[in-house]
């Protein structure tokens, strides 16, 4: 009578002779970090410029209306203040709010930058781990097929 042969055992040899190598994993990792952090740095300044640029806005307007509340001897001087002031807001907006669009812009250039620098080099090293990958398979596929033959032939 034929003896069935032992499948787990043979699928237990052949799954041993398949190496999972976890560095590219923990490089990947490191890598998304690195990009992170560098990311973050782009955001934080950006946003410590954006403070300081409203901030800036605010004392200019906070200035100007001390001048808009000061006592006036005519009446027209009201209005004459009120139009300085609305003129004054309106260029100073205007200046303020270019600052801001600059700060967007090198956000933008610089986030670019950095994911164009990291898919270069996740293209590199996804070029190199497939490499490896494929000579070590290579190798366990020698391994388990020679390891498959012994348990057949036995």
């Amino acid at each position: 009578m034929a003896k069935t042969p032992d499948f787990a055992k043979t699928f237990q040899d052949i799954l041993a002779n398949f190496p999972v190598d976890t560095s590219s994993f923990q490089e990947a990792f490191k890598s998304q970090s690195v990009l992170g952090e560098k990311l973050a740095r782009v955001t934080l300044n950006a946003a410590e410029r954006s403070t300081e640029i409203s901030a800036q806005w605010a004392k200019d307007t906070i200035a100007r209306v001390g001048e808009l509340a000061a006592v006036k001897q005519e009446p027209s001087d009201y209005a004459k203040s009120l139009t300085d002031f609305a003129s004054a807001s309106a260029e100073v907006a205007a200046e303020h709010l270019s600052a801001f669009a600059e700060v967007a812009k090198k956000v933008q250039v610089d986030t670019v930058d950095l994911l164009l620098t990291a898919g270069k080099d996740v293209a590199a090293d996804a070029r190199n781990v497939a490499e490896n990958v494929v000579r070590e398979n290579q190798a366990a596929v020698k391994k388990a097929s020679a390891a498959a033959t012994t348990v057949a032939a036995k």
